[in-house]
């Protein structure tokens, strides 16, 4: 008798340790009644390539790429699809039957759906600002901006790398880049932290004035609670903060459902990662 193998699925990163990524798909397998494994791997970018390779020709059925190898995997697939184009950078990885690699980036769908879902924010008609330049921010643009907001102000510390950005995506809606020395004193209805900034325990040198008692402050990173930019803008009296655990999860959610078929429920693995979160 034979049996069939378990369809294996992973995340690279490095460092790695931290993910909660194989937890989250565990379980959405469990929900969704599907049979198959999710490990992490601690690999550098110089093996990524190779790393890839050998996993997809031993069997493995797919990838989620995290920090710092997003815009090396887009460059070591052979097909991206055309939100991985925009965004210059892929998180999820599978093989087609032809032995192609395909690449996509469900980043902007995590962050839209845990805005607009999970928090109930409408972002037609607001004032976004959008800090950092970098793969997590590109990766967003085009989602924020599908929203049809009344502007969208990138601001990043290097103000070159903002305005290249702006170049990309300006056909797309009101998008414009600004240093943080020129943001003036005029509050914004939405800000959002594309920096990896939390992660060293910094916080972005935005002017206090983007915040007022009206601004809602997301951070696409997170942690056990508040980051340091939650906590920045809960001081400087921001409305409501939240973290990028949500994001996490429904980008997962999307990756999932390209790979397996199936769109898995996120209100309870959503719930629960936030409460290991605080206790952990």
């Amino acid at each position: 008798m034979t049996t069939q193998a378990t369809d294996r699925y992973a995340v690279v990163g490095h460092p790695i340790s931290h993910s909660r990524s194989p937890w989250i798909h565990q379980e959405f397998a469990k929900a969704t009644h599907q049979l198959l494994e999710y490990d992490r791997y601690d690999v550098s970018a110089a093996d990524l390539t190779s790393f890839l390779d050998s996993f997809f020709a031993s069997g493995g059925k797919g990838l989620n790429i995290t920090l710092p190898h997003k815009g090396s995997a887009a460059a070591a697939v052979q097909q991206l699809t055309p939100r991985a184009t925009l965004a210059g950078a892929v998180n999820t990885i599978w093989m087609q039957a032809t032995g192609v690699l395909v690449g996509d980036n469900t980043d902007g769908v995590g962050l839209l759906s845990d805005l607009t879902h999970n928090l109930g924010m409408t972002l037609k008609g607001r004032r976004i600002l959008l800090v950092g330049a970098g793969g997590a921010a590109r990766g967003v643009v085009a989602p924020l901006l599908e929203q049809a907001p009344a502007s969208l102000v990138i601001s990043n510390r290097t103000a070159s790398r903002a305005q290249s950005l702006v170049a990309l995506f300006e056909h797309l809606g009101p998008v414009s880049a600004r240093s943080f020395s020129a943001l003036g004193d005029t509050a914004f209805d939405l800000v959002i932290n594309a920096t990896a900034a939390s992660l060293t325990d910094e916080v972005p040198a935005i002017p206090r004035q983007a915040i007022s008692p009206a601004t809602v402050c997301y951070d696409m990173a997170y942690g056990k609670g508040d980051t340091p930019f939650t906590l920045f803008c809960k001081v400087h009296g921001a409305r409501a903060t939240h973290t990028g655990l949500g994001m996490l999860v429904e980008q997962a959610a999307e990756s999932f459902f390209l790979w397996r078929g199936i769109k898995p429920k996120t209100a309870t693995v959503l719930r629960e990662l936030q409460s290991l979160t605080r206790a952990s």
